[in-house]
């Protein structure tokens, strides 16, 4: 398999995941069911999210809400890609993070030009305390920024990334 094996078949599976799951739970679940999967911890739901992480957005104009998303996409996946060929270029481990995150972008992304929002459906919470609901997307970058977090790049002595 050649280097960038893994990269994309992280990519890709994360994105297939997703929109499998995604399409389970439209074609299973409807809008304001809840299926308890563990009590007063994790429900099933269905719910659409207008806005980017945590429905930030989503009040805002739709004209001027699709061009912030669209402007936070954009610096998002540069800064990625920038992580990837020149902070990570080199770690393995950590390009599989940001593997993760950009499929996890990717599965969203699908959604808006499906769907004009995101699915999501993982409900956590403790007591009436809820989590925001989430998707396997979101999970992958939320899996793949704390891997970062973890793998900082080196600095070498001029202050470049090693």
């Amino acid at each position: 398999m050649n280097r960038y094996g893994p990269i994309l078949w992280t990519i890709l599976s994360v994105i297939g995941l997703d929109q499998i799951t995604k399409y389970l739970v439209l074609e299973n679940i409807q809008r304001g069911d809840v299926i308890v999967i563990i009590p007063n911890f994790f429900n099933l739901i269905l719910t659409y999210n207008l806005g980017a992480a945590f429905g930030m957005f989503s009040d805002l104009p739709e004209g001027l809400r699709h061009a912030l998303l669209a402007i936070s996409i954009t610096i998002a996946l540069g800064t990625v890609l920038y992580f990837f060929l020149r902070d990570y270029k080199d770690d393995k481990i950590a390009q599989i993070a940001l593997a993760m995150i950009i499929g996890g972008a990717f599965g969203n992304i699908i959604d808006r030009f499906q769907h004009g929002m995101v699915v999501d459906f993982l409900d956590l919470y403790i007591g009436t305390n809820h989590w925001p609901a989430f998707n396997v997307a979101d999970s992958a970058i939320c899996i793949g920024v704390v891997i970062l977090f973890f793998r900082r790049p080196q600095k070498t002595l001029n202050g470049d990334a090693a």
